[in-house]
């Protein structure tokens, strides 16, 4: 449990105690000793629970919460105003003098919270970019070890407050001594990012010692995570980019950020290839853009190893990628070549 954990417990314990103290010494409607701190106990309790159902971290949060401290304690003063001191008790009375405003003033406080995200910050002059900057997000394993996310945010393009948990650093640790040496790279160029992001000026980066021991496996303490920081997930990894979204936490892929910005082909188009390997069908060769896109040629199976023209067929958006097929026309090369040989002949006659 990290020191804002440690805090926030203690501020809860702190006030659990003193409402139980209020309730067992003054002792309201004549309640005996025991009683009436059980009743503090319960009523502590129920607005802790109030406030872990409603508790929101971000700027948003902090003016609703200020907001509904400030009503709400209000309001309890309002009731101490009123209170008839003739049709109460003189202990009961007393209380309620002192437990109106506390009261008053924690359920403003968690409530304000709650409603927040309706506080429009552009009538209050503040600008949209300082909150985005204030967004923190939660790099995971997956991302790491892929090594994409240093470039992003060297570029500026990723902004706001970077967290890697304890949790995440101890299972590319894991990796990282596999016996096994493609996962022992794996996981030594994830730790090799981390460092790489330590050092960049206008990056962010913090180190996270919250863990949630409940969670089975690491993607469910990084959904955790979230909920609790108020982050989003920086991931390339499918199923949880999908478990996240189910429980209503943001996420950004960086498969979907890197296909977004491959270039645009249009069927019709003509580019050069270099013929990778065959395809799964018959006379089909593969080729591969400097970006990874796979292109499947038709009829160029036996120009493995050859840069060609082709034309472009279609383009398919699946959810691992972009996939683009062509084909090689050969009648169209043939008679291309043709034209240059009798060309080239033609003029060497006519020197000669």
């Amino acid at each position: 449990m990290d020191r804002s954990n440690w805090e926030l417990l203690l501020l809860r314990s702190c006030f659990l105690i003193l409402l139980i103290a209020l309730t067992a010494f003054f002792r309201p409607f004549g309640l005996p000793i025991v009683a009436a701190g059980f009743a503090g106990l319960c009523l502590g309790l129920l607005a802790n629970l109030l406030e872990r159902r409603v508790r929101r971290a971000g700027l948003k949060s902090v003016i609703g919460g200020f907001a509904g401290l400030l009503l709400g304690t209000t309001a309890g003063l309002l009731v101490v105003s009123i209170l008839n001191s003739e049709t109460s008790s003189r202990e009961t009375g007393q209380f309620f003098r002192l437990a109106a405003p506390l009261l008053g003033g924690y359920i403003g406080l968690v409530v304000g919270i709650a409603k927040s995200e309706s506080i429009n910050l552009d009538s209050l002059g503040l600008s949209p970019e300082l909150l985005a900057s204030s967004t923190k997000k939660i790099l995971d394993t997956s991302v790491l070890i892929d090594g994409r996310i240093a470039d992003v945010a060297e570029s500026g393009f990723l902004d706001g407050r970077l967290l890697v948990p304890e949790f995440v650093l101890h299972e590319l640790q894991l990796v990282a001594d596999s016996p096994d040496s493609a996962k022992r790279n794996r996981g030594r160029r994830g730790l090799d990012v981390v460092q790489r992001l330590q050092g960049t000026p206008r990056v962010k980066l913090q180190v996270s010692a919250q863990d949630f021991p409940g969670a089975r496996d690491v993607d469910l303490k990084l959904i955790e995570l979230a909920k609790a920081q108020g982050a989003k997930i920086v991931t390339n990894d499918f199923n949880l980019n999908k478990l996240a979204q189910v429980q209503g936490v943001d996420v950004l892929n960086i498969n979907e950020l890197a296909n977004a910005l491959k270039p645009i082909v249009l069927p019709g188009e003509v580019m050069r290839v270099f013929i990778l390997k065959e395809g799964k069908e018959h006379n089909q060769g593969v080729a591969y853009l400097d970006d990874g896109t796979m292109v499947v040629v038709d009829n160029a199976r036996r120009l493995i190893s050859k840069t060609v023209e082709i034309t472009v067929t279609s383009v398919l958006q699946t959810t691992a990628g972009k996939m683009i097929f062509g084909k090689y026309d050969e009648r169209e090369h043939r008679n291309f070549g043709s034209g240059n040989i009798t060309n080239t002949a033609s003029a060497g006659m006519g020197q000669g």
